[in-house]
């Protein structure tokens, strides 16, 4: 009679530690989601139809820096205006960095002066002349977020 009382109690114990770690993912997968949010990228100027839109996106100046990108796309060239989306981004502050790599060889390249020979932009069109500080490239992504970048 004692090992059938504390196999009930045994049982209920199990299910009320269940329910409460099915309660915290559950909450916990509601929170993420609640803070996730949709970043659509508009490209545009696109000059020559031909190659790839190579796009890195950065969380802080520290990832900008060192251009150690938090998500990343490339897409192929098929008209003077192109769309990238990025679905469950984590609410917060961003900055991007983009090119055209025109020739399809997996790098920017410029010539012997540094100048570039493919079509590059960043958020918020700053850096015709240059890459632009993390401040000046910086934007924020809340719920559904749109961005322009012009490309130079």
């Amino acid at each position: 009679m004692l090992f059938k009382a504390l196999k009930k109690v045994s049982t209920l114990i199990a299910t009320t530690t269940l329910l409460g770690a099915i309660s915290s993912l559950s909450t916990i997968l509601l929170s993420t989601q609640a803070n996730a949010a949709e970043l659509t990228v508009n490209i545009k100027n696109i000059n020559k139809m031909q190659g790839h839109l190579m796009l890195a996106m950065f969380k802080n100046e520290e990832s900008y820096k060192q251009g150690d990108a938090v998500k990343s796309a490339k897409i192929k060239v098929t008209k003077n205006q192109e769309k990238i989306v990025f679905s469950n981004i984590v609410e917060g502050e961003y900055a991007i960095k983009l090119i055209q790599d025109e020739n399809d060889n997996n790098k920017f390249d410029t010539n012997m002066l540094g100048i570039p020979k493919e079509a590059y932009g960043f958020s918020n069109n700053g850096g015709q002349f240059g890459q632009p500080d993390y401040k000046d490239a910086k934007f924020n992504v809340k719920d559904n977020t749109a961005i322009d970048i012009n490309l130079f």
